[in-house]
This record gives structure tokens, sequence and C-alpha cells, in this order.
């Protein structure tokens, strides 16, 4: 039996819907059942992480676990870094009383420069798990591409609502954003992945751009021209209200994916993915056409 903690969550969800198409048994975590489409055979166990609430019976007879909450897709924006390490050391506490030694957790890739809150408090939870399960597995990911990531659907929000693009100088920062596909498929196999064991391991796809450049992409993508305005300074905390207004992508993870902006964010190893789970992460562009695709077929895209 395998855990998904988090199932209702972007990523959570795609990993459900591909075990279960591969004839998994699965069981979710969530704190309200009613947030949770149905699945067949799907073991439904409501709890809380940050009580600890329904861990036991949650973790009894799992196998393997996948840990996916973040406290930031609940909006609990404030002191969220304080919840996400009380959540880690409640499961880590339950899953070594219940026997589980294996899990993996996504996280953000380590910025190269000062962190963010966000990919702060990122790393803080790989660190308890990997400590306090020796056999875990971090996963670790910049900007996911895929219909349903939040971060994406900033991009392409701003570029449909707004001819002229306002960059701050975060447009210089690199970073090397990876298609969902790619993350599900690496949470997936991980299991049967023992190289992956003890391992923080970054995903990425094959190209590094500025933030700018994924901007203006996305832009071209959408068959669009948009100007770039360029700024001096980062006015996160000025902007990122207004970009939640625009975006209508709530300020709770609209402001700490802006302040991880501030830095670098690109693999240390781009092998290690192809070498453990023997996949070839997908071209960026590859990866901008189908969400956008997906996305098109679910409402209509104005800037198309």
């Amino acid at each position: 039996m395998e855990l998904i903690v988090g199932a209702t969550g972007y990523v959570g969800g795609r990993l459900l819907r591909r075990l279960v198409a591969e004839g998994r048994p699965v069981r979710v975590l969530v704190r309200d059942r009613s947030r949770l489409a149905v699945e067949n055979g799907v073991e439904i166990v409501e709890g809380d992480l940050a009580s600890g609430r329904g861990l036991r019976e949650a973790l009894a007879g799992a196998t393997f676990a996948y840990y996916l909450a973040h406290s930031m897709e609940s909006g609990r924006e404030r002191d969220f870094q304080r919840i996400e390490q009380l959540c880690a050391k409640n499961f880590v506490a339950a899953a070594q009383r219940s026997g589980l030694e294996r899990c993996v957790y996504l996280g953000g890739i380590a910025p190269r420069g000062r962190r963010s809150r966000h990919l702060a408090s990122r790393l803080a939870v790989e660190r308890s798990l990997l400590r306090g399960l020796p056999g875990a597995t971090a996963l670790r990911a910049s900007i996911v591409i895929g219909a349903h990531s939040a971060s994406f659907q900033v991009i392409v929000r701003l570029v449909e609502r707004l001819r002229v693009l306002p960059l701050p100088s975060w447009r210089d920062r690199r970073t090397a954003p990876v298609d969902e596909r790619d993350v599900v498929t690496c949470l997936a196999r991980t299991p049967f992945t023992p190289a992956a064991a003890g391992r923080s391991i970054d995903i990425a796809a094959p190209e590094t751009v500025t933030f700018g450049e994924l901007v203006l992409l996305v832009a071209e993508h959408l068959g669009v021209g948009r100007l770039p305005l360029p700024l001096p300074g980062e006015h996160t905390p000025l902007a990122a209200p207004v970009v939640s207004r625009i975006t209508g992508v709530p300020l709770a993870l609209v402001r700490p994916l802006m302040e991880s902006l501030e830095a670098d964010i690109v693999p240390r190893d781009r092998k290690a993915v192809e070498e453990i789970y023997g996949i070839r992460p997908r071209p960026l562009e590859r990866a901008i056409e189908r969400a956008l695709a997906e996305l098109e077929a679910e409402q209509p895209l104005a800037a198309r």
C-alpha cells in the first residue's frame, strides 16, 4: 500500500491519477475528503499533519509514502515555515513508529544566493525527512511547467492581460523549469529505484533560461507580442498584491513564489535524473506547448 500525503494539491492529484491508472494500491491522507474526487480503489483517511490526527491510521501497513504537503497550498501564509516544520516532525515520528522506511518528498532546488522563506522552508523539511528516515528521497524542482501549476499560471495570466510586461531585476536570474510529466514519473518510480534512497536529486529541463526569457517564451507560444519593460530593483512587496489581482492566483501563493525569483535556481547535476531514473527530461518548449494546450482545452486563452 502506497500513501500519498497531499493528494488534493496540484502534483499530488496528478500522481494519484498515475498510480491508480497503473493499478497500484493507494491510500491518501487529506484534511477534508470532500476536496478529493473519488478514485476507484483509493482508501481515504481524514487527518491533519499539524496535529498528527490520522497519521497512525494512514501509515498502518504502508510500504511507501509520497510527502507532497505544503502549507502554502492551503493558504496558510502566516507562519508557514513553523507549520511545515511541525508537519514534517509529526510525519517522521509517526513513520518511525509505523516502521516505514522509505518516502519521497518534492521540494525546491537550492538557490545560488539568498534563500526566500519559501525555499528555505522546503530545504528545512527535506533535511528533517532525510535525517529521520534514512531511506527517504528528496526530489528538487524549480518551476513546474503544467496547466495547473500556480507558477506557470501566474506567467500565462500576466502575458494574457498585460501588453507591456514590467520585469524587475529578477528578470536576469536563471532557472531551469521542468515538465510536470517528468516530475510525476520520478515520483512514481522512486519506490522501485533503490539508488534514489537517502539522496536529494534535482529535476530540470535540459535548458537554463532567465526568468525574463521564460516569460517571453510563454508569450511567443501564445502567439502574442509583448513589450518587456525592464525595471530596477525587485519590487516584490509592492508587486505581489498587484500580480495576485491580475492573475487571480491567491496572494498566499504569489508572494513566496515571487520572493523565490531573487536568486539563480539551477540544478547541481543534470545527469543524476537520467542515471538514477532512466529518463531524459523533456525540452522546455515541449513542456510549455503541452501545458498551454491543456489549459486551452479547459478554458479559452484570451491571448490566442
